[in-house]
């Protein structure tokens, strides 16, 4: 098993660790930092705005300085993945792009099996869109793990042995959602859900259940995140893609919406 972890020494990128060392033991793991304008820490820049002479030396001190905080911060992570009992090694980036750009473009030169970030905000992704964890599941060619780091005691322990719940509606890429789930957790097991809309299509789902009151994608993800409550899941799983151009729009929806609303471990599967 190959993963990436989006490390920037925070709290989250603490849970994004030590959750998916449960999840995925003994993993080889690469812990990537993006160096993203403006370079360094503020407290780099401010250090650094007092002792340069001029712009040119403070541009040149930065770049250097940053370098070096960089490589530092990033084998922070090493060591605690090694911790963990992952094989890791450490890649500092530059981007332009910001971080979920970044990490994007990461994980498509890379090609892990899973890329995992950790989440600040409210339920596993930012309370906005256009967060870092947004435009990573929306822009990652792999599947992206998404983990908050306001986990409770329950769900902690149920990392160990719960199952792994994926949403469905019969579509290529519910069906991709369930095939990767398979993949990535072979020794689990795997419980696939319908939220019943009127319009789900064909589906071998193992599970049917109504969605919540309301319309939308909020609704639908209210009703797969109660489920795997109701089942003590280890990972919730979700496809990032339908089967039509409106569905296409409504299904990224129900992905965004549910890692707004779970702060268990979400899953989002591409398509491709």
């Amino acid at each position: 098993m190959k993963v990436v972890v989006g490390y920037d020494g925070s709290l989250a990128a603490n849970a994004a660790i030590s959750t998916g060392s449960v999840l995925f033991p003994a993993a080889q793991a690469v812990m990537v930092y993006l160096c993203t304008p403006p370079f360094g820490s503020k407290g780099l820049r401010s250090r650094l705005r007092h002792s340069a002479r001029n712009v040119n030396e403070l541009i040149d001190l930065v770049d250097s300085e940053s370098e070096g905080e960089a490589a530092r911060m990033v084998d922070t992570g090493v060591t605690l993945a090694r911790a963990v009992g992952w094989e890791a090694e450490a890649l500092v980036k530059r981007t332009w792009a910001g971080e979920g750009l970044g990490l994007a473009q990461v994980a498509q030169e890379l090609s892990p099996d899973v890329l995992i970030m950790g989440a600040r905000g409210i339920g596993a992704a930012d309370s906005k869109m256009g967060s870092v964890s947004d435009l990573v599941v929306h822009h990652a060619p792999r599947p992206v793990l998404v983990v908050s780091q306001h986990m409770l005691t329950v769900e902690h322990d149920a990392l160990a042995d719960g199952p792994v719940v994926v949403g469905v509606d019969g579509s290529a890429g519910a069906n991709a959602a369930a095939a990767t789930a398979r993949q990535l957790f072979p020794d689990r097991n795997v419980i696939t859900v319908v939220v019943d809309d009127g319009d789900t299509g064909e589906s071998q789902a193992t599970n049917r259940v109504p969605r919540f009151r309301g319309s939308g994608a909020g609704a639908t993800a209210d009703a797969l995140a109660a489920f795997a409550t109701e089942q003590r899941a280890a990972v919730l799983v979700v496809g990032s893609r339908g089967r039509s151009a409106l569905k296409k729009v409504l299904l990224g929806s129900v992905a965004a919406a549910t890692l707004q609303r779970t702060y268990r471990p979400v899953l989002v599967v591409p398509e491709a």
